[in-house]
């Protein structure tokens, strides 16, 4: 991940977070994500099934926070952003992802909150999969 063209954040195999929060987003949402995320069973085993966890395959989390997932293009052509947390609010919870995977022994990078991040990914895989939480359940 780049800023003005620096390397500001960069892992090896594993997972890239992009994290919206919206405005009602608490410590008990992130703190349900970190470990809904950390057992997911989304790395495949010596069979091919995917049947281990982050934690199970030592790997790593690249966190970028993204408020646009929170965009709603319901009426007109421009995209509305109410929805999205406002910065005070939102970035400590990015930080407390981030200081929570962190604490689990995962190697984690991040951006830079609020900059124009350029990301680069490799997927290995189809899986993309989008989590929600609401008062502290993922769903």
């Amino acid at each position: 991940m780049r800023v003005d063209g620096s390397v500001v954040g960069s892992i090896g195999s594993g997972l890239c977070l992009l994290v919206g929060v919206a405005p009602g987003d608490g410590y008990h949402d992130v703190d349900a994500a970190v470990d809904k995320i950390s057992g997911l069973r989304v790395f495949n085993d010596d069979e091919g099934k995917m049947n281990l966890s982050l934690v199970d395959v030592d790997g790593q989390v690249l966190v970028v926070s993204q408020f646009t997932l929170l965009g709603d293009v319901k009426r007109g052509r421009r995209p509305s952003f109410t929805d999205a947390a406002r910065p005070e609010h939102a970035r400590p919870l990015i930080d407390r992802m981030i200081h929570s995977f962190r604490e689990r022994d995962v190697v984690t990078a991040h951006g830079v909150f609020g900059a124009t991040m350029d990301v680069e990914l490799t997927n290995d895989g189809p899986v993309t999969l989008i989590l929600e939480v609401n008062d502290g359940v993922v769903g």
